[in-house]
């Protein structure tokens, strides 16, 4: 049977979930696939797959803030109404749980925020920490295929 290696070509389930419940899950829906050291997982979790064989299926329990990092406070920044509508739709409605993707600086790639909290004047408190960063993480996962 094949076995994970650096750089691996995989077909797998994977659910990863903190205290709060599941963050993502592909067991009810198509597997996923992903190249390892892509950057669709944390190099922690990504370290965990290394030596499972195709076919194995287990479920690890990754120490608080391992996963994702320690949460850091500095990531928690407020933006002004004026940029969300420059950066995107000039009349969406912000919410506490909201995830709002970003852009990156150098248009290429993206980034995501949490909303915390909206302001009388519009602005908006969000948390760029990942959302399991600084928590316990349950990491499951089916290896359907290892090339």
């Amino acid at each position: 049977m094949p076995i994970v290696e650096p750089g691996s070509f995989l077909t797998l389930h994977y659910r990863l979930a903190g205290p709060q419940g599941d963050i993502i899950n592909t067991f009810h829906e198509k597997p996923a696939t992903l190249s390892l050291g892509s950057g669709t997982l944390s190099p922690a979790v990504e370290q965990r797959l290394l030596g499972l064989a195709e076919g194995m299926r287990v479920v690890m329990e990754i120490p608080a803030g391992e996963a994702f990092g320690e949460h850091i406070a500095d990531m928690r920044q407020w933006v002004a109404r004026k940029l969300l509508s420059e950066l995107g739709d000039p009349s969406e409605q912000y919410a506490a749980g909201d995830v709002v993707q970003f852009p990156t600086p150098d248009g290429l790639g993206s980034y995501a925020g949490t909303v915390l909290e909206v302001n009388a004047e519009g602005g908006v408190l969000f948390d760029f920490n990942h959302p399991l960063a600084g928590q316990p993480v349950t990491f499951e996962v089916e290896l359907i295929g290892v090339l």
